[in-house]
């Protein structure tokens, strides 16, 4: 069957096409699209040619990932269904994640209408509130993942650094659990969406570049918990400054080959490493109750919508910068 798809075809390439996807099977669904949100990290580093699957790192000699269908999350509705498939119905709200393509460098796809997606990757949605709000919940139960993984208690200190959407929904996360949290950034559009209740603290690095002193300020007796969403192994080596004794750093960037810690200095706090990547169903679960519940907010880091087919517009925003943006949503009706 033909679909409309975002491809990447080269570095920096980016095209809206008719592509060719599997004919449904019977544990399949196929979903409408109505949106999809973009991962600006992940995605990006696709786009630049920095990766070549999930969390690996395109080295020396490794082919080019292109051309590829980016993304792995997106709502619709249920347009049909296998005959193995029980649990839907037609015109159900889904959310759905990757679905299934042919003739690309990975038979998955994320920014693809309409979606031939397995039942295991396709998620009932609540009611409330607005379904744009689960459009992004892959990512958003990443920082999710990074918020929980480690033990806090209420008062206690945690530190995120990285304003994007992964640190957003981290800070957010062990905000809900009662912690004290300190957001750090570059952006203080960003930093002022996280900002703005009790117990809630930013620090933006273009003021002033050295957040380990600030941190220390804050949390005089040490963070118990340290999040680094930027994929920096000096990051991760500062947290020994940061974290009290017995103190968790957790990591969720992508390091590309500069993924070498020193482990050293982190053992002299006797600090436990905790390493997220990709997404569970129980984790999804939980993310969506959390979303539903209004405890992980969505729909105040969308900061831009296009159309589908204008999705080379979107990545031009996205790496140029050349205004404030964060959450980027396609919009395929």
């Amino acid at each position: 069957m033909k679909a409309q798809a975002v491809v990447f075809t080269g570095p920096r390439q980016v095209e809206f096409r008719t592509i060719d996807c599997p004919e449904p099977g019977p544990s399949d669904v196929v979903v409408r699209v109505t949106h999809s949100w973009i991962s600006n990290g992940t995605e990006g580093s696709y786009l630049r040619g920095e990766r070549i699957a999930g969390d690996t790192p395109r080295r020396e000699g490794d082919p080019w990932p292109f051309p590829i269908v980016s993304g792995y999350q997106k709502i619709g509705f249920v347009e049909a269904v296998g005959a193995d498939v029980e649990d839907l119905e037609i015109g159900e709200r889904v959310f759905a994640v990757c679905g299934n393509v042919e003739g690309m460098f990975e038979s998955w796809a994320g920014h693809v209408n309409p979606s031939v997606t397995p039942r295991s990757q396709v998620y009932k949605l609540p009611d409330q509130p607005d379904p744009l709000a689960y459009a992004g919940l892959v990512l958003t139960q990443v920082g999710y993942n990074c918020g929980v993984r480690s033990p806090i208690g209420i008062g206690q200190g945690a530190v995120v650094v990285g304003d994007g959407l992964v640190g957003q929904w981290a800070a957010q996360t062990l905000a809900w659990r009662g912690a004290e949290v300190l957001l750090v950034g570059r952006h203080g559009d960003r930093l002022d969406r996280f900002a703005g209740k009790p117990y809630r603290h930013i620090h933006n690095l273009s003021r002033d570049p050295d957040w380990v002193a600030a941190a220390r300020r804050l949390f005089p007796d040490g963070a118990t918990v340290a999040v680094d969403t930027v994929g920096s192994a000096g990051v991760m080596e500062s947290f020994f400054e940061v974290l009290h004794r017995f103190g968790h750093a957790v990591s969720a960037g992508f390091y590309g080959t500069e993924d070498r810690v020193a482990l050293q200095p982190l053992r002299y706090g006797e600090l436990s490493i905790e390493l997220v990547s990709g997404l569970r169903p129980f984790r999804m679960e939980e993310t969506i109750r959390l979303i539903a519940g209004g405890y992980l907010e969505t729909l105040p880091l969308i900061t831009h919508h296009f159309p589908a087919r204008r999705a080379a517009d979107a990545w031009e925003l996205i790496e140029s910068k050349s205004e404030p943006v964060l959450g980027v949503i396609l919009d395929w009706e």
